[in-house]
């Protein structure tokens, strides 16, 4: 199996719990993981009790490698992703170094994928929505299936977490695929 490198970005929106079992699954199967810790995220860790990992880079690091197309990566994933951040990268402002990251993404023709964590959505998220998926970006909303008849939350999670890893055809035992 190819080994990825990934950037993961965790900003502040609830269920920072999908952020951090990405993150060790990927670095249990020897990707490469390039952490961003998004604003908002140490208050919402504090409030949902979640032990964050220790990051590579703050988002006020605009000028870190994930941040310039020449650094070479196989994508982006950003979960959860804030419906502030979804909408810092449909406006094309990379104010900070999530959404400039996400930005590069884009015009490099590189996999990003935004697990959205809300509900409902409003008509403005929706169209940023649609114009992150019309750049070539992936909507991965935190939705997990029912039909494993899961019986714990982390079942749930793993469940979002593998979906997000079959975007980037990452091997996983996360959750038990549908049999007709």
């Amino acid at each position: 199996m190819k080994k990825r490198k990934i950037v993961l970005a965790i900003t502040g929106a609830s269920g920072l719990q999908y952020g951090v079992r990405l993150n060790e699954v990927l670095r249990e199967g020897g990707h490469e993981v390039m952490l961003i810790r998004g604003s908002g995220a140490e208050a919402v860790a504090k409030e949902e009790g979640v032990k964050l990992p220790k990051f590579d880079f703050d988002c006020k690091e605009v000028g870190a490698p994930p941040a310039s197309g020449s650094h070479k990566v196989d994508g982006m994933i950003i979960a959860p992703c804030s419906l502030k951040t979804l909408g810092e990268i449909a406006s094309g402002v990379g104010g900070n170094l999530v959404s400039r990251s996400a930005e590069v993404m884009l015009k490099e023709r590189r996999k990003l994928v935004l697990v959205v964590r809300e509900t409902p959505l409003s008509y403005i998220a929706i169209k940023n929505m649609e114009k992150i998926t019309l750049a070539g970006g992936v909507i991965l909303p935190a939705c997990p299936g029912f039909y494993s008849k899961p019986k714990k939350i982390g079942e749930l999670i793993d469940f979002v977490c593998g979906k997000t890893l079959d975007q980037f055809d990452i091997e996983h035992a996360l959750f038990t695929r549908w049999k007709s």
